[in-house]
């Protein structure tokens, strides 16, 4: 059954699409007056709507019975990722968010290659939060994951004390005994975990060893250096099957 998003909605009460949603349920998959969709509030909540309004873009719909959605893993998760080049950080998010984040905390690095220029006319994270919301309809949550605002690596590192932090590095990045391998981790999981996965040109030396000093962990995927874009993944992936998530 087809998804959409609607915020706020209530059992029995007529609720309008957002404008995109209801471009998408009239314009790409031509539903109609009277058929049965699925609708989810961002929280949580889900139900089975009856669309009772099509117009181009305005939908009216009514919530008609509860249904229960994916389950939420028991863990929050958070994904802190360098910025990438071009769609690169919106597939990141995108299978972040299919495999149960709480949020992805996009970041700068020293060698982030994305201008800040990019940054500031919020193109992006308009981008990035249309991601979020396709990527839950497609794989059944009913929670949307924030991508929140863009940060230095510095405050980064700052803001999360306290925090069960780990960062993947490549083998050579650091000195031996300091860089723990993944099958280190299969213990019972922490507490509000967050995964850190550096730029496309690696980490620069002095982010692994202020990272170190900060009571950051060191992690690698063993003997092979990952590309930016798909470490997110394959970290997250591989921790929540270590920590029985």
């Amino acid at each position: 059954m087809h998804r959409f998003f609607a915020p706020g909605f209530t059992i029995n009460h007529d609720v309008q699409l957002p404008d995109a949603e209801a471009e998408h349920l009239a314009r790409v998959l031509r539903l109609k007056q009277g058929d049965t969709v699925t609708v989810f509030d961002g929280k949580g909540s889900e139900a089975s709507a009856r669309i009772e309004t099509v117009h181009a873009r305005m939908v009216v719909v009514r919530p008609t019975e509860p249904r229960e959605p994916a389950a939420e893993p028991a863990l929050a998760l958070t994904l802190a990722q360098a910025l990438l080049k071009s769609d690169k950080m919106d597939r990141v998010i995108r299978d972040a968010v299919m495999l149960g984040v709480a949020a992805v905390q996009p970041f700068v690095s020293r060698r982030t290659e994305v201008p800040r220029a990019a940054l500031r006319t919020g193109v992006r994270q308009e981008r990035w939060d249309r991601t979020v919301i396709s990527s839950v309809k497609q794989c059944g949550r009913a929670v949307v994951p924030p991508v929140l605002d863009p940060i230095d690596f510095d405050e980064l590192v700052n803001t999360t004390a306290g925090r069960t932090r780990l960062m993947f590095v490549e083998p050579s990045a650091a000195a031996p005994g300091r860089v723990k391998p993944l099958r280190s981790l299969e213990t019972t999981a922490p507490s509000d975990p967050m995964i850190v996965i550096g730029p496309e040109g690696g980490w620069d030396g002095r982010e692994v060893e202020a990272a170190a000093t900060a009571g950051i962990t060191l992690v690698t995927f063993g003997s092979r250096t990952l590309r930016a874009d798909a470490a997110g993944a394959a970290a997250i992936a591989i921790l929540q099957y270590a920590w029985r998530l």
